[in-house]
């Protein structure tokens, strides 16, 4: 059997951890062999390749990113796009997909799979967003940086007697600022899920300024307040209509300013949070994720996503992971405004 690996969407500490332990495994006990696709979905789409062997994935367990590159291409928009990807694959003699991607990059391959392409799923977001599954990896890795990034600004806060406010990855859900702000010892904790009250938060601030401590805002890039909309950086959309996200934490810094009379700064983690190398529990999670991908493939187990259940590695259908998002329910948050203010 022939065997295609592709990477989809943001890059994601963990990509490479998974292409080695597909490789390896499938290499070693199963004899199969394997051809990456280059640049996510825009590989199979234009027969883009890449060699893949047991030499190809030699020392990328560390390695953030992906070996394979990535993109956000979606060839269910494109005139033609799923025929070009079944005819290069057979052309390809590719009898079976590992597609590891997010909401995005899975959602197309259910709407392959629906569609007769032969395609195991393997969940990768650091968003943590997507259904059916307890983790992805890269979560963890993006939560240790902007813990470590906040551990820092608490003493240039307190140093200054000025409000910090820390811009965190989270289109719609909030996952990476509620754990990250645990982590860190934030005071006050913004996400998309639950639209705030800013003379709430004004208070926490205030509050927080005469116990003789400076705070510390974590919020969500999609976190918005009460009766507000999203901050954008354009117009312009992705392939897959999203719009792109930015400014809520300088805004909110703004406010903070002008109505309390101190000073506040904003720090955007950005890409920070996706780049450079894996913790040990995402290399773990991903080298997993790849052992029982490679399996589903073996026995032709298509249309399914390999998901974290407790400890264990599950198969669940790739509609189950993809048809709804994982967002922070309100009693997670509720449990941590204890620290707030």
């Amino acid at each position: 059997m022939r065997v295609g690996v592709l990477t989809g969407g943001g890059d994601c500490p963990g990509l490479n951890a998974v292409i080695r332990a597909v490789v390896r495994k499938g290499t070693s006990q199963y004899g199969f062999e394997f051809v990456g696709f280059r640049d996510g979905w825009k590989g199979p789409l234009e027969g883009l390749t890449s060699p893949l062997g047991i030499a190809d994935v030699r020392g990328i367990l560390p390695r953030g990113g992906t070996i394979l590159g990535s993109s956000r291409t979606n060839p269910i928009k494109i005139d033609g796009g799923v025929d070009k990807i079944k005819a290069n694959l057979a052309d390809l003699g590719v009898d079976a997909l590992i597609a590891i991607g997010g909401e995005d990059t899975l959602g197309v391959a259910t709407q392959l799979h629906a569609l007769d392409v032969p395609v195991v799923g393997v969940p990768k977001t650091i968003d943590n967003d997507l259904s059916a599954t307890d983790y992805t990896f890269g979560f963890d890795t993006a939560v240790n940086i902007a813990s470590e990034a906040i551990d820092r600004l608490h003493t240039t806060a307190e140093s200054h007697q000025r409000a910090l406010v820390v811009e965190v990855m989270g289109r719609h859900a909030g996952w990476i600022a509620l754990h990250a702000g645990i982590s860190g010892g934030a005071n006050v904790i913004l996400i998309p899920e639950i639209p705030f009250d800013l003379d709430e938060v004004i208070g926490w601030v205030e509050s927080r300024f005469e116990s003789h401590y400076a705070p510390i805002l974590v919020v969500a890039e999609g976190a918005l307040p009460k009766d507000g909309s999203l901050m954008t950086k354009d117009a312009s959309l992705d392939a897959f209509g999203h719009v792109k996200l930015s400014g809520i934490g300088d805004w909110l810094a703004g406010q903070i300013e002008a109505r309390t009379g101190k000073e506040a700064r904003t720090s955007v983690l950005g890409h920070i949070q996706r780049g450079g190398t894996p913790t040990a529990f995402d290399r773990v999670l991903a080298t997993r994720f790849g052992l029982q991908a490679i399996d589903a493939v073996h026995d032709k187990d298509f249309g399914v996503m390999v998901a974290l259940r407790g400890t264990d590695i599950i198969r669940v259908p790739l509609l189950e992971a993809t048809g709804s998002l994982k967002t922070v329910p309100q009693w997670r948050y509720d449990e941590v405004r204890t620290f707030f203010g």
